[in-house]
């Protein structure tokens, strides 16, 4: 009898925890485990210079660049012209070239005419009508020329850039020895001067010139460029055969052009020019 009234209850206990037991919350479903960010791939290392092809080794001539006293005067004349370019000034120019026996030397376009003025000369010498501003920019190089010496044959008259001297037959000899061009040989402004594996002011040094004729190759110009030899990287090949670049305005020709000044009564003058004036 105890019994069966045991089992409706237990039913009944049964059935109302069912309800609770549905209610309960169900739990979320589990996240994903979150990876830490990826760190961004590092830059790659930039490619090394290609490696210049060897030549053959030649005997340096030697280059002596001479110098002249420095003038006080001279020098603020130079500072005039520099800041004179910057202005295209022709008439300021004028004023500061000789009135008359103005010379120009090595003029392979038959340019100068005696009868002209010597402004007229000198603006034809530079190229100072040229569109592009060319001729000024000459006359800013010419104005920040370091080396100045004598012009040969012309005692009283000073150039810049110097004229080199140096053995004519030694670089006869040399330039028949590497059957090359005279134009492909330049000198160094300084002894000192340092050949670079590659045309960038870091990259590692090939070689150190001495104060000597040094081949060039050609130069690193870009597109536009008027005045590659002034404005580019060289290559050159170094007398021990190896192959480099030299920084730009670091090499001079023995044919650049140059302009040449002279000491009157009123002070410093420009009073020639000795280049192609093509």
């Amino acid at each position: 009898m105890r019994r069966s009234l045991l089992l409706p209850i237990v039913a009944v206990v049964g059935l109302a925890a069912q309800p609770i037991l549905a209610q309960a919350p169900t739990p979320p479903p589990a996240q994903p485990a979150q990876r830490p960010p990826a760190r961004p791939a590092a830059p790659a290392p930039a490619a090394p210079a290609p490696a210049q092809p060897a030549q053959k080794p030649y005997r340096p001539v030697a280059v002596t660049v001479p110098t002249v006293p420095r003038d006080p005067a001279f020098d603020a004349l130079r500072k005039d012209l520099g800041e004179i370019a910057k202005r295209k000034d022709r008439a300021a120019l004028a004023q500061r070239t000789a009135a008359k026996d103005f010379f120009w030397e090595r003029d392979f376009s038959g340019s100068f005419d005696p009868k002209r003025p010597s402004i007229d000369n000198l603006t034809a010498a530079l190229t100072l009508d040229a569109d592009d501003g060319s001729g000024w920019d000459a006359l800013a190089a010419f104005a920040a020329e370091t080396s100045a010496g004598p012009l040969p044959g012309r005692p009283s008259v000073v150039c810049a850039p110097a004229i080199p001297q140096f053995d004519e037959d030694a670089r006869g000899q040399l330039i028949e020895s590497t059957q090359s061009d005279g134009l492909e040989w330049n000198y160094p402004r300084a002894a000192g001067l340092q050949v670079r594996a590659a045309p960038q002011s870091n990259a590692p040094v090939a070689e150190t010139l001495g104060l000597h004729f040094v081949r060039v190759l050609g130069f690193e110009e870009k597109d536009g460029d008027t005045d590659p030899a002034r404005n580019a990287w060289a290559r050159v090949a170094t007398p021990s055969g190896k192959a480099g670049f030299t920084a730009p305005n670091s090499l001079l020709s023995p044919y650049a052009d140059r302009l040449c000044y002279g000491k009157e009564a009123g002070g410093w003058r420009i009073v020639g020019y000795v280049g192609g004036g093509d």
